[in-house]
């Protein structure tokens, strides 16, 4: 029986929500965003990512080969793809709580690689290291995962996230920044 011949499960219910998240870089150092049409966070950017197919058994690195498929045609293989940090948000909109995965690739990605930069979710920009935290994005990205992605480049950062009390509070469970002959 293949992957895509397994049993669903109803996923619906559940108290999680399982995303991932994929940091590509260009040769440049360059980020590319999706600036987004559809929720969550319509009319803002975010990286590539999406949902994890937890109802097929897919695991986050599968995810994030797939979403980098699907929103950029870029085929990665898993060892392109590394995970650099994870997130929980509580209470997310006040509806859900999150898990969310975060990725770099491994290797620069050529922008002509991309085979479409408009699509149904939105459409890609590729945007300057520096430049990204004045892009219109969610105040979780902006205050908590863009700085730690910065300083995470190359390691790895866990931070939890609660979004039931006004304003949010986070900590960082985790802090593995690279080390100095990886950067």
């Amino acid at each position: 029986m293949s992957d895509l011949d397994a049993p669903q499960y109803e996923t619906s219910q559940l108290p999680y929500r399982v995303a991932v998240l994929c940091y590509v870089r260009d040769e440049a150092g360059r980020v590319l965003l999706l600036h987004r049409r559809k929720n969550p966070n319509a009319g803002m950017y975010s990286p590539i990512g999406g949902k994890v197919e937890i109802s097929k058994g897919e695991s986050p690195h599968e995810c994030a080969v797939r979403e980098m498929v699907e929103e950029t045609g870029v085929n990665l293989r898993l060892d392109e793809v590394r995970l650099c940090g994870m997130v929980s948000e509580r209470a997310y909109e006040g509806r859900h709580h999150w898990l969310i995965f975060l990725f770099e690739t491994t290797r620069a990605i050529h922008p002509s690689e991309i085979t479409a930069y408009e699509f149904d979710e939105g459409t890609l920009e590729w945007v300057d290291d520096g430049r990204v935290i004045e892009r219109a994005i969610p105040w979780t990205d902006r205050e908590i995962l863009w700085p730690a992605v910065q300083k995470h480049r190359g390691g790895y950062f866990s931070v939890d996230i609660d979004c039931s009390v006004v304003p949010p509070t986070w900590r960082m469970t985790e802090s593995w920044p690279p080390r100095k002959s990886e950067v």
